[in-house]
């Protein structure tokens, strides 16, 4: 008994990962840790046995993918994350080796973490880490239990727990909450949901640790209760509505107590889960107005009170519409906001003229991140753009921009569907070259379909791939109409 629970402690993450794909898989599949300053995975043998290896956690699950598909026609996708692997699994020729530059492989837009995920328990969360692993995920955006944060600081600022609950969002809504667009709508949140989120989040943030995932944490970005002023006299500016919903007031940077609430915020969440490497803030998102605020000194006061908490901390900002406002950021010094381009695939903001929502200047030197949005609402459908996504990426890529383009990200609002798109963007990373929809897609349904080799099959991708997945560049509508059939 003692040997056995010695094995299971000393297993290492990505032997966990392999037993949790098919039991016993983490003694047909080799592993290798190898020190590189470059993330880069390789598919080789050794002992008559499949050896992938990795510069870390995160890239030696990418060749795991990568072998499990390409060469055993295996696909772990939202779909299934198990398989039942042959008992001798075959073997590559010689060493197939895959590098990137790109350093940030980001996942998650707020409105996920609402429409998929808001009641998730962590057997879900765990099968969606191993995919993270799986497609190089290295940083995702993580919200669960920062409604207990928000309360604890309330009940330190003298709200009562009602009072804290009447500004804390329900479960489904928290993402627009987190965006400052609304305050309370859906609660009020029982004290054992309270419990179980603060519960959860320490086993998601303790797999991310284990795994190599950085997690993005939502940040202090000046939001207070709408009541801030009268209740606790602060200097605040009304962002207005949103949709007709009463946003939260924005704090004043300009007010003494910017930072005073601030750290209260930041201890009470480094109390809960910790100290993170990213945090997410995006004041004024979808139309908040900014009128009577010093963008400047807001960008500042922002920063300034996350690099108090982390002097190494980058700020993650959502490029969506008009925000982030370039005067609240060109100030600020480059290599401490990583910029996330929401919608790359279809109105791209990093300086490509071609787009409606063209920025001359990009994001005024700062690193950004290339994102496919493609799902809105969560709906379920098919529909992409396969060769249009693989082009705009590498002109990037080619771009006067490409020194800050640091990143690739999947930011759609709804997941558990439509994932061809999903896997083409997560393997752009580990691409150097520019490559067709019509290569790829074989491969693709090879994998999806177990080495099959059916012409039937390979057909009818075809024609979806002329016709729901070969939506023309120049169509901007947002991504998939539900089905009749799934509403």
């Amino acid at each position: 008994m003692f040997f056995i629970a010695l094995q299971l402690f000393a297993a290492t993450p990505i032997e966990g990962l392999l037993e949790r794909i098919d039991k016993g898989a983490s003694r047909k599949i080799m592993t290798e840790t190898v020190r590189s300053d470059r993330d880069f995975f390789e598919i080789t043998s050794k002992n008559g046995k499949p050896l992938i290896r990795g510069n870390n956690y995160v890239s030696i699950a990418s060749g795991i993918n990568w072998y499990l598909k390409y060469s055993v026609g295996v696909h772990l996708t939202w779909n299934s994350m198990h398989a039942s692997l042959p008992a001798t699994l075959p073997l590559v020729q010689g060493v197939e080796r895959h590098t990137t530059d790109i350093k940030h492989r980001y996942y998650l837009n707020y409105c996920t973490l609402s429409y998929s995920m808001a009641f998730w328990d962590w057997k879900r969360w765990e099968q969606e880490l191993d995919w993270m692993a799986l497609h190089g995920i290295n940083l995702c955006l993580d919200i669960v239990g920062t409604d207990v944060v928000w309360r604890n600081v309330l009940l330190k600022l003298g709200y009562t727990k009602d009072e804290a609950n009447e500004f804390v969002a329900g479960p489904a809504f928290q993402a627009w909450w987190l965006m400052n667009n609304l305050e309370g709508w859906g609660g009020p949140n029982s004290d054992n949901w309270y419990q179980q989120r603060e519960r959860l989040q320490k086993q998601i943030m303790k797999r991310m640790k284990e795994l190599g995932i950085n997690v993005c944490l939502p940040g202090y970005s000046g939001m207070v209760p709408y009541d801030a002023k009268q209740r606790l006299g602060l200097d605040v500016a009304d962002p207005g509505k949103w949709n007709d919903y009463k946003r939260p007031a924005f704090l004043q940077p300009t007010s003494k107590r910017f930072a005073e609430i601030a750290s209260i915020y930041y201890k009470e969440q480094q109390r809960l889960y910790g100290k993170a490497d990213f945090y997410s803030m995006d004041p004024f998102h979808e139309g908040g107005n900014a009128g009577g605020v010093d963008l400047r000194k807001a960008g500042e006061a922002i920063m300034g009170a996350m690099k108090a908490v982390n002097p190494n901390a980058v700020w993650v900002v959502q490029a969506w519409g008009a925000c982030p406002y370039p005067s609240m950021i060109k100030h600020l010094k480059n290599g401490d906001m990583l910029v996330l381009d929401l919608y790359s695939e279809n109105r791209p903001q990093w300086g490509n003229s071609e787009s409606t929502w063209y920025r001359k200047e990009g994001f005024n030197g700062h690193d950004w991140a290339f994102c496919m949005l493609l799902n809105f609402g969560g709906n379920v459908g098919m529909f992409g753009k396969l060769q249009h996504v693989v082009d705009e990426y590498y002109k990037a890529r080619c771009s006067s921009f490409k020194s800050t383009m640091k990143g690739v990200g999947l930011t759609m609002e709804g997941i558990e569907n439509n994932p061809v798109m999903y896997e083409l963007v997560s393997e752009l990373p580990w691409r150097d070259a520019k490559f067709s929809w019509k290569e790829w897609l074989h491969d693709y349904v090879e994998a999806r379909y177990g080495n099959i080799n059916n012409a039937k099959v390979h057909d009818a991708w075809l024609l979806l791939a002329r016709s729901v997945y070969g939506a023309g560049a120049k169509i901007v509508e947002q991504g998939c109409h539900e089905s009749v059939l799934c509403a």
